[in-house]
């Protein structure tokens, strides 16, 4: 059985809460896009190392995250970007599909991705359905978000969601980098919890082998432990 190397108040980097010996944050330069992308996250969400919201936010340039509370809903005033046409990113929107649709001017669209639990994204999209137009990317298949359970298939992570939506908007270096994050993301955070098996497995099948092999190797070292610095 795996273990996590990660101890009871260790130090965390402020951007993806994982201890600095394996913080990835300044591995891949940011995703730039001219699509505006907000992120509405559940409360519970905010400080898991595991959240893809939190990535988002710190990799997509220009990304917001808008925390919400029960005592504290969100308002439309300060989530809407001015000038925009709001999209709410959920699996009960309209398909988007792109053989089938015109090209999108997405300079002049905001995403909106819902950041929880299933139930708690339906929460979520009942404070902004009226804001805006509900639409989806129809996922499926297995997640690549090895750091939760799948609870059935086309079940994404708010990450996978918005790299759904970019393929369909056709934004192809856009998809690239963000997958390039994700995935390098997913496996530090495997190598944080001591699932060392788990990540070799994982790192089979991902881009990130052959992208950053430098960086792979950075988070392979084997570090002396307390005995040996004292010895």
């Amino acid at each position: 059985m795996s273990r996590s190397v990660v101890q009871a108040g260790t130090v965390r980097c402020e951007q993806c809460q994982l201890p600095p010996r394996w913080c990835v944050c300044g591995a891949i330069a940011p995703v730039i896009s001219d699509l505006k992308v907000g992120v509405l996250m559940h409360h519970r969400e905010q400080w898991r190392p595991s959240s893809t919201g939190r990535l988002i936010e710190r990799v997509f340039q220009g990304a917001r995250k808008h925390v919400v509370r029960r005592d504290a809903p969100p308002e439309r005033s300060v989530v809407v970007e001015p000038g925009r046409d709001l999209w709410i990113l959920h699996p009960r929107g309209e398909a988007i599909v792109r053989e089938q649709q015109a090209p999108v001017a997405v300079e002049r669209v905001q995403v909106l991705l819902l950041d929880g639990s299933w139930s708690e994204a339906t929460n979520l999209l009942r404070c902004v359905r009226p804001w805006g137009k509900c639409v989806s990317v129809g996922l499926a298949g297995n997640s690549r978000y090895w750091l939760r359970q799948q609870m059935a298939p086309g079940q994404l992570s708010t990450v996978e969601a918005l790299i759904g939506l970019l393929e369909a908007l056709d934004l192809s270096e856009e998809v690239a980098r963000m997958r390039l994050h994700f995935e390098l993301h997913v496996y530090a955070s495997l190598r944080a919890r001591g699932n060392t098996e788990l990540a070799a497995e994982y790192l089979r099948e991902s881009p990130i082998r052959e992208a950053f092999p430098e960086v792979l190797a950075r988070l392979r070292e084997r570090r002396p432990n307390a005995e040996s610095l004292e010895s």
